[in-house]
């Protein structure tokens, strides 16, 4: 018992010392992801001077069936612009073993998505993200991707 009490307060510890995050959500999923789920995040308040690195955090587990993973992001500005990108990730190595870093079959990658951005107009930044995987030589996507257990967005201060 007391070694989980020392191990519970190291690790919290560390999460209270992150001063470089100023935004870190996840959203839980029910071990799949189907196509047509968006997550969607809020994020508002940000100081417009300071410049900031996005993140998408992705945990799996040894369910998930491909190496790589597609993903459609956009970014809504508060007056109305709207920024899309479609991304590509690499979750395993050519001999399969996963990227991400974590104990036993559930992963977490924390993904690039933009480099020092700038939030200049005052009120709320809509993130949403969706994923878009598709089988080798099919135009459907896949309806529910499995091993995927969690999505988040981080936000951190460039340095």
């Amino acid at each position: 018992m007391r070694k989980i009490l020392s191990l519970f307060i190291i690790v919290f510890g560390f999460i209270a010392c992150d001063k470089d995050s100023a935004f870190d959500k996840y959203e839980t999923l029910p071990g799949q992801w189907n196509k047509d789920s968006i997550i969607s995040f809020e994020v508002k308040d940000m100081d417009s001077l300071q410049p900031y690195d996005l993140f998408i955090n992705i945990r799996n587990t040894n369910d998930y069936p491909y190496s790589n993973l597609y993903l459609i992001t956009s970014m809504s500005f508060p007056h109305g612009k709207v920024v899309e990108d479609t991304l590509e990730y690499q979750m395993a190595k050519p001999n399969g073993e996963w990227l991400g870093v974590g104990i036993g079959e559930a992963k977490s990658s924390k993904l690039w998505y933009k480099k020092a951005v700038h939030f200049k107009e005052e009120g709320t930044y809509t993130f949403k993200i969706r994923q878009a995987m598709r089988k080798n030589g099919e135009r459907e996507g896949v309806e529910e991707l499995k091993g995927i257990t969690e999505v988040g967005l981080r936000i951190e201060k460039s340095n």
